[in-house]
């Protein structure tokens, strides 16, 4: 059994350690809030231009030859994958269940892959085990605009469009609330949904809902092929930049509950080494008293 002054170096450590636990949670909870409301804020925008792009695309005169982003390639040789993860730890599961879905994505995939990977945890893990990785973007700010990930949607495009890449998926923690998140693929190009049923990976692809959405009237001016032109590009970057809005509020919000568990573990931990020292000092007491009538008793007795 640890000694009293073992015990007590314990309970001081805990305790300072459940001090930049509860700090680290403070400042989460303030971070998510704000990112909540971000992504909350431009998600609606984000699923808006998702409709009209694919409106767009089924208007009468616009063909497959319109744009290179939008339809599917005739052959499948290469499999791109963006990855975005966070810089640190201390987030619960968070990281460990996004890489966890796209590396079951891309063992499900029966052609080579490419991953472009956003975050250093992801970027590193990825790297360990061995995948493609061809590109890492890290230290992003918090939060971002449209010009901060530009640079990962120009990659992408030009991957895309050069054909280093067939078809481009995205990896991310798709934000539910504070509380719940879920780790999702979905395609990112070409920007039509591709007809995935029966293929190996497909159990790992977030479906696209597109009930009705070339029935909706919408008045276009000039005309769809123009504005086709001009749309696809910047929802190229859309997708990605909702994507890592979604990741950080994620990120922001599994730390907060991560930090807030880790407080309350310690508090629990410092109760009962609290009760094992009184019990180690009640019994260090129970000693002294018994070497001090067992002495007495000698003394008696001589």
């Amino acid at each position: 059994m640890a000694t009293e002054r073992e015990l007590n170096k314990r309970i001081k450590s805990i305790k300072n350690i459940s001090q930049v636990t509860s700090a680290l949670a403070a400042v989460s909870a303030s971070k998510a809030s704000r990112a909540q409301k971000q992504v909350e804020a431009t998600r609606s925008y984000a699923e808006n231009a998702f409709e009209i792009l694919h409106n767009l695309s089924s208007q009468p005169g616009v063909g497959q030859s319109t744009h290179p982003l939008m339809y599917a390639r005739p052959q499948i040789k290469t499999t791109g994958l963006v990855l975005i993860t966070g810089d640190r730890g201390l987030a619960g599961s968070y990281n460990t269940n996004v890489i966890a879905r796209a590396e079951a994505f891309l063992q499900a995939l029966d052609t080579p892959s490419q991953v472009i990977t956003v975050g250093r945890k992801g970027r590193d893990l990825m790297i360990r085990r061995g995948y493609n990785v061809v590109a890492t973007f890290d230290n992003l700010p918090d939060p971002p605009t449209l010009y901060d990930v530009s640079a990962i949607a120009q990659l992408v495009t030009d991957d895309y469009l050069t054909g280093k890449m067939d078809q481009i998926f995205i990896c991310y923690t798709d934000f539910i609330n504070l509380i719940a998140r879920t780790p999702t693929v979905k395609q990112l190009m070409p920007l039509k949904p591709l007809d995935i049923s029966g293929w190996a990976a497909s159990e790992y692809v977030a479906d696209v809902d597109l009930t009705g959405v070339s029935d909706r009237a919408y008045t276009y001016e000039p005309d769809p092929a123009t504005l086709l032109d001009t749309i696809v590009p910047r929802f190229t970057l859309l997708q990605i930049y909702q994507s890592v809005l979604e990741a950080l509020a994620s990120e922001h919000s599994a730390r907060m509950v991560a930090m807030n568990n880790a407080t309350d573990n310690a508090g629990e931990l410092v109760e009962i080494l609290t009760l094992d020292r009184n019990k180690a000092r009640q019994t260090s007491i129970t000693n002294e008293i018994l070497d001090i009538v067992g002495g007495a008793e000698a003394l008696a007795q001589g």
